[in-house]
């Protein structure tokens, strides 16, 4: 928790999803979620990990009905600065592995955009996807975002030649699976880590998707683009990230589901 705090103190989560490389996560997380809203009457969507607000806030001020919940004091206190009373939000600080203070059954859609990113064994990633799906209407929406490893092997590891330091470390497993503990704030995965969590719990996949795919190994090229050449990316983008055979290469993924 100590590690998680001081970093989301000093970490600007919003000013990364208003640049032009983190627009693209956020505009194909956001239009996955509009996918999943579409001709639910009177929505309720509750997002667990709520951070800064970038999604409750957007969606509380679109009308919907919005529980969000955040671990973190500091990302509460950002969240809560966006209101201005307006907006159907409940907030509440919480843990996602303990949302006993939700009924079951309760949302259409569930959002765990960033609790999957900062939990390190499968049990405690079961704990929290079972959760998930217990609050969720039969029929309703899960959608997971998780950090994947093989960029960082490419960027980190070996882009930033840290290689003996990894190793040295006991940071990375034979198969190049790289180990993570809370100290180093990340947990990294695999599309098969994944479906395996997805068969502990009563759920469907309904697609799994690369947010934000090539874009993150290119970020100044990105950042640079003018608004013609990043809406024609962003085109691009749309029509490869579900793709399966990238899945593995893209920095982040959603795994959405559905409540059986």
């Amino acid at each position: 928790m100590d590690h998680l705090e001081d970093y989301y103190n000093h970490y600007d989560e919003d000013g990364r999803l208003l640049s032009r490389h983190g627009q693209v996560e956020y505009l194909t997380t956001r239009k996955y979620i509009d996918e999943c809203l579409r001709g639910v009457q009177g929505a309720s969507i509750l997002e667990v990990g709520a951070g800064t607000g970038r999604y409750s806030v957007s969606l509380a001020k679109e009308g919907y009905a919005v529980t969000a919940v955040e671990l973190i004091r500091h990302n509460l206190e950002i969240l809560r600065s966006k209101l201005d009373g307006s907006e159907n939000i409940t907030v509440l600080q919480g843990n996602a592995v303990d949302l006993s203070a939700l009924p079951d059954g309760a949302f259409d859609v569930t959002l765990l955009l960033g609790p999957m990113y900062h939990l390190y064994t499968k049990a405690e990633k079961v704990r929290v996807l079972s959760e998930a799906v217990r609050v969720t209407k039969r029929g309703g929406y899960i959608l997971v975002a998780y950090c994947m490893n093989e960029p960082t092997v490419i960027q980190y590891v070996f882009g930033m030649n840290k290689l003996h330091e990894v190793m040295d470390l006991n940071m990375i497993t034979p198969d190049w699976h790289c180990v993570s503990e809370p100290k180093d704030l990340f947990e990294l995965v695999r599309t098969e880590d994944i479906a395996a969590l997805d068969a502990e719990v009563p759920v469907t996949r309904i697609k799994l998707v690369a947010t934000d795919g090539a874009t993150n190994y290119k970020r100044e090229y990105i950042d640079a683009m003018d608004d013609e050449t990043f809406r024609r990316w962003m085109d691009y983008h749309f029509t490869i990230c579900e793709r399966q055979d990238l899945i593995g290469a893209s920095h982040h993924t959603l795994d959405i589901l559905q409540k059986q």
